[in-house]
This record gives structure tokens, sequence and C-alpha cells, in this order.
């Protein structure tokens, strides 16, 4: 399960609704924050969901509505709050221009207070723990070093009760064992085997992000069958030559995508101040029904084959 919290879902610049490109995931103990426009440290306290463990950072590309909060938010870190170390995953090109702004105009000079690491990415697998993993991979948007990143839990055997129960299996530890893939022996000298215990592998949720992006035919593969996709729908058809060559996407376009790819659920998000949110919903749903338009402050849980939402009241 992965929970996200948006903390700014508007384009470009914020309006007096939308925030700039931010949120956090959340899978059980591990906390990761996807892009940091401007004014984002004062939405993660406005959220309620604090700085605590926030120390990985996933940017999309280097666009300055997509990293300027960084400035604000490392030097909050250095002030008032205690951090070991703050890892910023980027492209090259990204990593450059958050080079100079942290180490040139926040830092000027100094040496950072904890261990600061900027990570450049390629495509492929960029962290894995016991349970989840992430990849990254390309995107297309004006010809920047941009990816996208594909947020998975591992495939797991159930455990089943039922035949737990025929075998004289007791609760507790024991079976904590077998689901750990570990054979038992039981106090009458049988052994259990995980296999008489654990059903076949279920794939866990996937979630799919991608920030801004101006081409969708390279990403029908690497978005299929997601539990849910994350997208910009930064224009409405109306203005798709704008879209085009700003290296942007339409609702209508991202629906597509979303179709074209089987995803269960669509999220969009990077919405420009010139259109009303419903008009952007009418345009997806015409051709994706399972879509949603993302607010500041709501939050999306994903399950497998399961997204649900949960909307605060408008904080304005």
């Amino acid at each position: 399960m992965f929970e996200l919290t948006f903390l700014g879902t508007s384009a470009s610049a914020p309006s007096v609704q939308r925030g700039l490109s931010a949120h956090v995931v959340q899978h059980n103990e591990y906390r990761f924050l996807l892009d940091c426009g401007e004014g984002t440290q004062r939405q993660i306290l406005r959220a309620g969901i604090g700085f605590k463990r926030l120390n990985r950072i996933l940017i999309t590309h280097g666009h300055l509505d997509h990293i300027l909060g960084l400035a604000g938010l490392l030097s909050t870190f250095m002030r008032w709050e205690a951090i070991e170390r703050l890892e910023i995953y980027a492209g090259r090109w990204a990593l450059e221009r958050i080079r100079i702004l942290l180490y040139d105009v926040v830092l000027g000079g100094r040496r950072p207070p904890m261990d600061l690491a900027l990570i450049p990415i390629r495509e492929g697998e960029i962290f894995a723990a016991k349970d989840i993993t992430i990849e990254a991979f390309p995107v297309w948007h004006r010809g920047a070093d941009s990816y996208g990143y594909v947020f998975a839990e591992k495939s797991r055997r159930p455990f089943l009760p039922a035949k737990a129960e025929a075998l004289g299996v007791p609760a507790g530890p024991v079976r904590s064992e077998l689901v750990a893939g570990k054979a038992v022996t039981l106090p009458d000298g049988r052994v259990v085997q995980p296999d008489d215990v654990l059903g076949p592998p279920r794939r866990g949720a996937r979630y799919v992000h991608i920030g801004d992006v101006g081409r969708t035919d390279e990403l029908v593969d690497v978005c299929r069958e997601a539990d849910a996709l994350v997208v910009e729908a930064t224009y409405l058809e109306e203005d798709a030559e704008m879209a085009r060559k700003f290296g942007h996407l339409t609702a209508r376009q991202a629906a597509e995508l979303a179709a074209e790819a089987e995803v269960r659920h669509l999220i969009l998000t990077h919405l420009s101040r010139r259109y009303r949110e419903r008009d952007v919903l009418e345009e997806a749903r015409q051709v994706f029904p399972q879509v949603s338009v993302a607010r500041d402050f709501d939050l999306f849980v994903i399950k497998r084959d399961a997204v649900s939402l949960e909307r605060p009241p408008r904080r304005y």
C-alpha cells in the first residue's frame, strides 16, 4: 500500500488554491518527497505530515517550479530539524542546477550540516528495500533531462489460514516463520514447509508517477496495468497546439495514455490556472472514467487493484 499526499498541484506558478509541484509518498516506514516546488515546506506543515524521515527526495526534472523549494527545505533542516543524511535523486542536468541552488546560494560555500548526497539517476532501479522497489524511466519534456518513477511492492505469497489449521500449525511465531519462507517443526515432529501453507505469488501495488511530459507514445509499456498513474494535465484540448509547443499534455492526452495502458486509476495534476478543475475532469472522463483531479492536501491510498481518496475541506 502506498499513501500519496499532494502538496502542490499547480503548473508553472502557484494559484490561490494550488501550490507548486510536490507530494509525499509513504510506504510503511519509508517516506519520499517527489519534486519540491516553491513553498513546499509550508505545505508540509499545513498537511500535518511533518519532516520526520523525509530524507529522500526524487526530482522529475530541473525546471524551477519543481526545485526552488529545496532551498527553503534545506534552510529549515539546517536551523530547526535534525537530520543526519539527505538524499536528492535526479538527472545530471537537474542535479547541477540543484547543486548551484543549495551550495552557492543557501550554503554560500559552507559545509552542509548533514550528509548531503546528490545522486544522479539513470534508467532502472534506484532504490530497493525488503518489500518495495523504485525504478526511474526517461520521459520527454522540452529536451530536459527528465524522469518518471515506478513504485512497486514486491510480490508475496499470501498465508492460507485454512491450510495451516488443517495441518495443526499453531498461531504465533511459527506461522511467521512459514511466511518468511522457513520450514518449521511441530511439537509432534512433523515438518511443515512454506509451500504447504502459502498460496501462489501475488503482485503488490504498483504506482507510476510522471512529472512534466510532452509525449506519451514511449510510456504505455511502463504504465501498463498500474494501480494508479499520476501525470500532468497542464492544458485542455482546445489549446493542444500550445501544449505541444511547451512540451506538456492535455487532459485528453493523459486520459488516452491511461486507457491504452489499462491503468486502474488516473490522477491528474500540474493544472494551469487558466482552466477550471471541472473542465479538466470532464475532458479526461470522456476518454477514461476512472480519473481524479488532485487538489492540494488530497490523500490517495493505493492498494493492489484499489485506489481511495480522502479529501479534506478546502483550506482557503
